[in-house]
């Protein structure tokens, strides 16, 4: 499918929709998009917006549990919001927290908010996730997930130029059986994964 200009692929076994790589923007570009977000952490909006995640996923974790916040971005307002509700918060960001010393260690939880739909190599960065992850841990995903295609061409979430992958609730339930995570998708546009064990 072409759009705009953009060509567009469908994955037949996870019904994820996706740009080819070769018009995949650049890491500078991608950044330089990045920099005109204006998602300040004590906004009490944004702070609303993110609780759908948050919310849900707080009455799955034990007391003090520590989490990874996986494409923080510069104002890391989850990771604040987690930390207020008595968790240990690690910050990960190829761009705005670039320590790959938090990749190396393993967490009870891992949150993924509005990150997941950059991912240039879904495959390999859910691996990465998994990896991450204690068993029994929970990996907590929000990005907006597609619907049918006929609304695509005009949906405002492909209109971003680094939005590069696109996920139906059905692909995640493809990524969980893959990896043996129980999966849930508690509100709109979130999904909590659970690794076994623990």
């Amino acid at each position: 499918m072409q759009v705009d200009g953009r060509a567009y692929l469908r994955c037949l076994a996870c019904e994820a929709t996706f740009v080819p790589p070769a018009q995949r923007p650049a890491a500078a570009v991608e950044r330089a998009e990045y920099e005109l977000h204006r998602n300040d952490p004590s906004d009490p909006g944004y702070r609303r917006f993110l609780d759908r995640l948050a919310g849900p996923l707080l009455t799955r974790l034990a007391p003090a549990s520590a989490g990874l916040d996986y494409g923080c971005g510069p104002g890391p307002a989850l990771a604040d919001m987690l930390c207020a509700a008595g968790h240990r918060m690690t910050l990960y960001d190829p761009f705005f927290a670039p320590d790959r010393a938090a990749l190396a260690r393993t967490y009870d939880f891992v949150t993924c908010t509005e990150v997941a739909e950059h991912f240039h190599d879904p495959a390999g960065e859910f691996a990465r996730l998994d990896g991450l992850l204690r068993p029994g841990g929970w990996l907590a995903v929000m990005t907006c997930f597609q619907t049918d295609d006929v609304r695509f061409a005009h949906w405002h979430y492909r209109r971003d130029p680094t939005h590069v992958v696109f996920y139906r609730e059905a692909t995640f339930r493809v990524l969980a059986r893959r990896f043996g995570w129980q999966c849930e998708v508690p509100c709109k546009d979130v999904v909590l994964m659970r690794k076994p064990g623990g």
